[in-house]
């Protein structure tokens, strides 16, 4: 028997002889795939049957380029959007502040998630999103209920969940708790309970941060619009001055802010949040609170203005040694309020940029999401907005806001404060007050009457 011949190697075999094997179709494919691998050719045509060419790469310059044109075509889309949706009125601006909480908290909740779904939890993100419904239950809610008591209350069908509703969205809460206890695994316990506190911590950060802003919306168009521009005027500003004059570095976290554009946006940010509130406040569309969601920018809103947009006169006493008279001048309270606006979206509001930043580095991601083209996602363009927002309502809360008793909330009182014969009692006091006004005829006390007869037999 002859000996086989070791040196002999066949084509077939090709650059996979030295394996001691066939190659595989995915060995094939492999290399049909890697355009910088040798693949089969016959005549220098590939297998596919055309000329195999390999596309040049695209220089820096040119990413750019086009990131730019991406980032300012989108940035053109959404302030006119935004103007469109604030003309419409302010039901389209609650839309988007909702459409963008609901974003936010998607991608917030998604640089977390990745763990749960490589273990197999399905429940977890089921969990999730039940407990950012029951929140906006909540919270929608309570905004409802006290924007609109006189409609709400006097409802046989909403009236229930009006005066039940805290409770309601309690019970619901604790479902999902019961749920999510009942949902634990043995093995992934510190996941769970990592994604519960991540859960909650995102609805504290963002959508009760935007509850928030629809009650700015409430109160008055203005307290919506302003505190957004300022934010988003001092980021170019803080921009422009910075690639002009900045220097020295800020902040760790965010390499490329400046003291000097930190410094320089502030004081531009004044001056256009002055000149801004001088054009808002001649507008009752943007200072009257929302008494008819159907308004907008052509039907208007009617009320008495706050205090704080009627100038008042003020005297300054020039020193005796100039012997001049004293100069009297009149502005409105709300031209100093905002000098304390400015200085929070120029000082503080940045930093929920950089408590964003810090986030995004702990989880080694770029941006929140691909939402918007150019931009990444919705939180990477709204991280400053909603401690902004937060802020304002406050600060309009604390200093600003005018405390009258309203319908709604006579109303309330009557309700929930005094039985059916007191309430009744209440409404014939009404009457007679009406009639002795002039506003009302004689045949409403005695209908009153009646009434009152009757509950007593």
């Amino acid at each position: 028997m002859s000996k086989p011949r070791r040196s002999v190697q066949f084509q077939h075999r090709g650059s996979n002889a030295h394996h001691g094997r066939r190659p595989s179709i995915s060995d094939m494919g492999e290399a049909v795939s890697d355009p910088g691998s040798p693949g089969p050719r016959t005549n220098g045509i590939s297998e596919a049957g055309h000329d195999e060419k390999e596309a040049p790469p695209q220089s820096e310059y040119d990413k750019k380029k086009q990131t730019f044109i991406t980032r300012t075509i989108w940035t053109l889309v959404m302030i006119a959007g935004f103007f469109v949706a604030m003309f419409a009125g302010h039901i389209y601006v609650i839309g988007i502040v909702t459409a963008i909480q609901i974003v936010s908290f998607k991608e917030v909740i998604a640089i977390a998630d990745v763990p749960s779904r490589a273990k197999n939890l399905p429940f977890t993100r089921s969990l999730n999103w039940y407990f950012l419904g029951t929140a906006m239950y909540f919270l929608y809610g309570e905004s409802v209920i006290y924007y609109f008591k006189h409609i709400v209350l006097v409802d046989r069908v909403l009236l229930p969940f009006a005066t039940h509703h805290r409770f309601i969205s309690f019970m619901l809460y604790v479902i999902g708790f019961v749920f999510f206890v009942g949902s634990l695994q043995k093995g992934h316990y510190r996941l769970q309970f990592t994604q519960f506190a991540w859960t909650h911590m995102a609805i504290g950060l963002i959508n009760f941060e935007a509850h928030l802003i629809v009650n700015n919306i409430f109160e008055g168009m203005i307290w919506f619009f302003l505190p957004a521009s300022l934010v988003i005027t001092n980021d170019i500003f803080a921009y422009i001055c910075g690639i002009t004059f900045g220097r020295t570095q800020l902040i760790k976290l965010s390499p490329k802010k400046t003291v000097e554009g930190f410094v320089g946006a502030w004081i531009l940010t004044i001056f256009f949040g002055f000149a801004m509130t001088n054009v808002l406040m001649r507008y009752k569309y943007f200072i009257c609170p929302v008494n008819d969601l159907g308004a907008n920018i052509f039907t208007g809103l009617h009320c008495n203005p706050n205090p704080v947009f009627l100038p008042q006169t003020h005297t300054i006493h020039l020193p005796l040694l100039l012997h001049q008279p004293p100069v009297t001048f009149s502005i409105a309270p709300m031209q100093f309020h905002i000098l304390v606006f400015a200085s929070f979206a120029s000082l503080i509001a940045p930093f929920g940029g950089f408590f964003a930043s810090g986030l995004k580095r702990t989880f080694k991601v770029k941006d929140f999401g691909e939402s918007i083209p150019g931009h990444g996602g919705i939180t990477d363009r709204m991280d400053c907005q909603f401690i902004m927002g937060f802020f304002a309502f406050m600060y309009y809360q604390s200093f600003i806001a005018v405390y009258r008793a309203s319908v709604g909330g006579v109303i309330e009182m009557a309700v929930q404060g005094l039985s059916a014969e007191e309430q009744v009692e209440v409404l014939r006091g009404l009457g007679k007050y009406l009639v002795g006004q002039g506003m009302a005829g004689p045949k409403v006390v005695e209908c009153l009457a009646g009434v009152v007869a009757k509950r007593r037999k």
